[in-house]
């Protein structure tokens, strides 16, 4: 399983936006430029999660994107499903309507590792909130390292 840049650019800019947007919304140029994230492809994946409730948005001069919850009621699972959709490894053990039946289901021992292999990766995401990544970065700066997201 591979998470695609639209994942990964999506974690990045839900953080910058834990850090940066606590009273203002933080402009999508001002995001792209920190990241170097294309802009058009970043306000795409900002569009997603502001229809998946995530962010919102401000417009005019001191327009941007916040987060729409705290930091401590979004977790990277959120965000990876918002934007990669069902994190299983194999289409046999997606959960939900997008499962494909395998002709050979039943007698197929290799979809329990599947299946764990997705429970296992749904826990770990969903156990990792966006307060919980800015605390890591902010204890990364207060101990001198310099920490990129």
């Amino acid at each position: 399983m591979t998470i695609s840049t639209r994942g990964r650019y999506g974690v990045k800019a839900m953080l910058d936006l834990a850090l940066n947007s606590l009273e203002d919304s933080v402009p999508v140029k001002s995001i792209a430029e920190r990241h170097n994230i294309p802009r058009k492809y970043l306000e795409q994946v900002l569009f997603e999660l502001k229809k998946a409730g995530l962010v919102k948005s401000a417009r005019g001069p001191t327009g941007g994107y916040m987060l729409a919850k705290p930091p401590e009621h979004i977790t990277v699972g959120d965000i990876l499903r918002t934007l990669e959709g069902d994190l299983a490894p194999v289409k046999c053990v997606k959960q939900g309507e997008k499962r494909e039946k395998c002709r050979r289901e039943r007698q197929c021992i290799t979809k329990y590792v599947w299946a764990r292999i997705r429970d296992e990766v749904n826990q770990v995401v969903d156990g990792i909130t966006l307060k919980d990544l800015t605390d890591a970065y902010q204890e990364e700066v207060i101990n001198g390292y310099m920490y990129y997201i």
